[in-house]
């Protein structure tokens, strides 16, 4: 078999190389070619030009940036159309793969089209999700609620496949006893414009905690990217917590975690998943708080909670994210108490709601389905 992929993103070339080993161990003899990043390169993957092209975030930067991702729309479009694969594999970046796949879909009207993590349709402009039944055959869901958001919504036919973090499981937990007297982890967010927008309410936070329960270890996993804003950021800070970088340390924080202060984003699966009680906070601009009011259409925007279509995870968004309340919710969670008993019951659902029942893998999931719809005729 010959596939086509196309990822815009770091995350969508990890979850790309997990997806080329998974068909591969199908059809050994498959070919890959795309759009995609060092991981899938790794693979024996063929790309047509550097992922960082396209991976591009934010209003201003597409806009400077837009001549160029126009060509390579064009560009990714004729060659998935000339290269005549079984299947053209989008790899969530909606903004470009689904510009693609339109285009491509008009190029070669029979080509089968797979789009492996979904929009958000459930949250926001609803009305892609029928829109994407003209260019898309089968979506393949990261999240267990979406298959039932697209029907809903007359969206294409979608598959919850897993989420790849439940193939990391072992890699988060921790032992619960122990995790009571661990550390308290500070998730400032992982890209510098959220790092920017939440440095000064952490660390307030931290600081009001620090008062009202001294002697606490406070650690900061970073990534490599926003270490030196990280770094010029808690020098400001009154309480400076621990700075941790690179993966394992990060995952051994997370085992030992006694409690987190997260922006949202990722991290709060992460966390849920690791079964460590967390407040979270987020702030956006103001002009994009007037539009998301708008248009966002869920009662959360934490994934664990979504899930669990319940208030797992307490948030604090806009105003509410200040120190004095998150050093208050933090207090809460740190001891054996109502409110650290009552998150760590709706976290024991968590795992049952996101675990496949067949055991499959993520990964080995979303390959089968795309064989099965490639052979289907």
């Amino acid at each position: 078999m010959k596939f086509f992929l196309v990822a815009g993103e770091a995350s969508g070339d990890q979850l790309g190389a997990k997806l080329i080993r998974a068909l591969r161990a199908i059809d050994p003899n498959a070919e890959f070619s795309g759009v995609g990043g060092e991981a899938m390169a790794r693979e024996n993957f063929r790309g047509l030009f550097p992922m960082t092209d396209i991976a591009v975030m934010g209003v201003l930067p597409v806009l400077a940036r837009l001549p160029t991702l126009l060509s390579r729309i064009r560009q990714t479009a004729e060659a998935a159309a000339a290269a005549k694969p079984d299947a053209l594999i989008l790899i969530d970046s909606p903004d470009f793969t689904h510009r693609v796949a339109r285009r491509a879909r008009k190029l070669r009207p029979g080509l089968k089209v797979v789009d492996y993590v979904s929009p958000t349709v459930w949250a926001w402009r609803p009305g892609r999700a029928k829109k994407m039944r003209g260019y898309v055959d089968l979506v393949l869901a990261l999240l267990p609620f979406e298959p039932e958001a697209h029907a809903r919504l007359g969206g294409p036919r979608c598959l919850y496949v897993g989420h790849p973090l439940i193939e990391r499981l072992d890699e988060f937990r921790g032992d619960d006893a122990a995790k009571r007297s661990g550390p308290v982890l500070v998730l400032p967010g992982s890209r510098g414009s959220v790092v920017a927008r939440m440095g000064a309410a952490f660390g307030d936070a931290l600081a009001k905690l620090d008062e009202m329960r001294p002697g606490l270890d406070f650690v900061l996993p970073a990534a490599a990217a926003v270490a030196p804003r990280i770094e010029a950021m808690i020098d400001a800070w009154p309480v400076k917590p621990r700075l941790v970088l690179g993966e394992a340390e990060k995952l051994a924080a997370f085992r030992s975690a006694r409690a987190a202060l997260a922006a949202s984003g990722t991290v709060t699966l992460e966390l849920a998943l690791s079964r460590t009680p967390t407040v979270v906070a987020y702030k956006v601009p103001k002009f994009e708080e007037f539009i998301a009011r708008r248009l966002i259409q869920v009662p959360t925007i934490v994934l664990p909670n979504l899930i669990l279509d319940e208030k797992a995870f307490p948030e604090f968004l806009q105003a509410q994210a200040e120190g004095a309340p998150l050093a208050a919710a933090l207090a809460e969670i740190l001891d054996d108490g109502p409110e650290r008993r009552r998150q760590l019951a709706a976290l024991d659902k968590l795992e049952s709601r996101m675990v496949l029942p067949d055991g499959a893998q993520p990964s080995d999931k979303a390959a089968q389905a795309i064989c099965d719809l490639v052979r289907s005729g």
